[in-house]
C-alpha cells in the first residue's frame, strides 16, 4: 500500500505550503495529495476552501481574486506548477483533486490538463504517477472527454456512493476511510471491479492497518513519517 501526503506533511506544516511538502519529502512521502482551485485570472493554484478564512484568516474568495491578489494575502501559497516542479524532481507521485462547485464550472478541469500537456515529457522522464480525482461526476466525465488517458478517481460522499460508483469511468475510487470501515464490503467490491482504490484520510495506526489488511492501494494521510513507520517502509 502506498501513502501519499494529504495537503504535503499538514499535521506538522501549514497545509498546501512549500513547507509542508518539503517536509513530506523529509518524511518518506510516496506521493504528493492536493486541492486545486483557479484564480480569477485562471492561475491554479492549491488550495481547499472557497474563501480565504482558514487558512489566511481573510473572508476574500479565491474565485473573485488574482493570484497577485491571494499572493499578497498568503505569500505562502503555492501554484500547481510549483508543486510539478517540486514532485518531477523528487520523484513523487501525485493525486490532484478538482474543488467544485465553483463558478467556474469545468474550468479547473481543462486547465490542470492543459498544465499537465505542457509537461508531458517532463513526466513521463520522471516516471510519477498521475490521477485527478473529484467529488463531481462531471468533472469525471469532462475529464475522460477531453484526455481519456489520464487517470481519474471518482471521490465518494456518503449520499451517492452507491450511484457514483456505478455510473463512473473513473479507474480509481476514493472512499474516506470511515467509510470503509462502517462497510467492510466496500473496499471489496471496490477492489473485485477493477479499480484502484483510493482512501482518505488515513492518520492512525489502527487506521493505516485496517486499509492495508483490506487491500488499499494508496491512502492519503496527513502524518506520512508515521504511516511510514506503521506500514514498515524502511
Amino acid at each position: 500500500m502506498k501513502f501519499y501526503a494529504h495537503r504535503g506533511a499538514s499535521a506538522d506544516f501549514p497545509e498546501h505550503t512549500m513547507a509542508a511538502y518539503r517536509g513530506a519529502i523529509e518524511q518518506g512521502a510516496l506521493g504528493f495529495e492536493c486541492d486545486i482551485r483557479i484564480t480569477k485570472d485562471e492561475t491554479p493554484i492549491l488550495w481547499h476552501d472557497a474563501s480565504m478564512k482558514k487558512q489566511a484568516n481573510n473572508a476574500a474568495i479565491i474565485a473573485n481574486k488574482t493570484y497577485e491578489e491571494i499572493k499578497q494575502i498568503y505569500p505562502e501559497v503555492m501554484t500547481l506548477n510549483q508543486l510539478f516542479d517540486l514532485a518531477i524532481e523528487h520523484k513523487k507521485s501525485l493525486a490532484l483533486e478538482t474543488k467544485h462547485p465553483v463558478p467556474t464550472g469545468n474550468r479547473v478541469e481543462e486547465i490542470v490538463i492543459a498544465e499537465l500537456h505542457k509537461r508531458k515529457e517532463e513526466i513521463a522522464k520522471s516516471g510519477i504517477d498521475i490521477a485527478i480525482m473529484s467529488f463531481s461526476w462531471f468533472s469525471i466525465e469532462k475529464i475522460k472527454k477531453i484526455d481519456p488517458s489520464i487517470k481519474t478517481v471518482m471521490l465518494l460522499h456518503e449520499s451517492n456512493a452507491r450511484i457514483a460508483r456505478r455510473f463512473t469511468s473513473a479507474q480509481g475510487i476514493g472512499p474516506s476511510v470511515e467509510m470503509i470501515k462502517k462497510s467492510p464490503e466496500l473496499a471489496k467490491e471496490i477492489k473485485n471491479s477493477g479499480k484502484e482504490l483510493y482512501v482518505w484520510t488515513v492518520d492512525s495506526t489502527q487506521d493505516l492497518q485496517y486499509c492495508a489488511s483490506v487491500g488499499v492501494d494508496i491512502v492519503m494521510t496527513n502524518r506520512p513519517a508515521h504511516a511510514r513507520s506503521v506500514l514498515g517502509y524502511s
